[in-house]
């Protein structure tokens, strides 16, 4: 009879396992992790094989695709506000690339005068702005558009052009600049 039994407890336990195998059919917990690590260094990998790239005398963007495939990567997957600056000299180089302000899930505050003394300690000729949208939705708010203007007429003063501002959202990204809106 024992034997029987373990034979029988042995088949049962076999098409539980199928069983649930086949109807949970999720990753595990720690497998997803070990994913999700995985994943997030080669993302860190990748910026800063871009960061030393961009530090090179030959880094342009040369189209706002460019600057977006970029900022995609650096603020996409951020789950509270960022604002960055990115610093240009006058062929439209990149000197730096710097995040300036951080805030909660949905807002930061970002100060005029800080972006301006920043832009005059890099001798940027230019700057494009970007912040991101934790909440996925990529249109730019009342509040994005007065503080682009604030920030523009602000460097206009010491001759920095603010080029474009870019709003990240997940996969999506806006451009300011292709909208017509600076």
């Amino acid at each position: 009879m024992d034997a029987a039994n373990t034979t029988s407890q042995a088949e049962q336990i076999k098409t539980d396992t199928h069983q649930t195998a086949c109807v949970k059919n999720e990753i595990s917990p720690a497998y997803e992790v070990q994913i999700r690590s995985e994943e997030e260094n080669i993302i860190a990998k990748a910026l800063e094989i871009l960061s030393r790239r961009m530090r090179q005398a030959e880094a342009f963007f040369s189209s706002p695709a460019a600057v977006r495939d970029f900022l995609r990567l650096k603020m996409a997957e951020l789950e509270f506000e960022v604002f960055s600056v990115i610093f240009l000299d006058a062929q439209h180089g990149v000197i730096a690339t710097e995040e300036m302000f951080r805030g909660t899930l949905t807002q930061t505050s970002v100060y005029p005068r800080e972006v301006v003394k920043r832009a005059l300690h890099h001798n940027a000729a230019a700057v494009i702005f970007a912040h991101n949208h934790p909440s996925g939705l990529c249109e730019p708010s009342k509040a994005d558009q007065m503080l682009t203007d604030a920030l523009k007429q602000a460097l206009s003063l010491v001759d920095v052009r603010a080029l474009d501002h870019f709003i990240v959202a997940g996969a999506d990204c806006m451009s300011f600049a292709e909208r017509g809106l600076i």
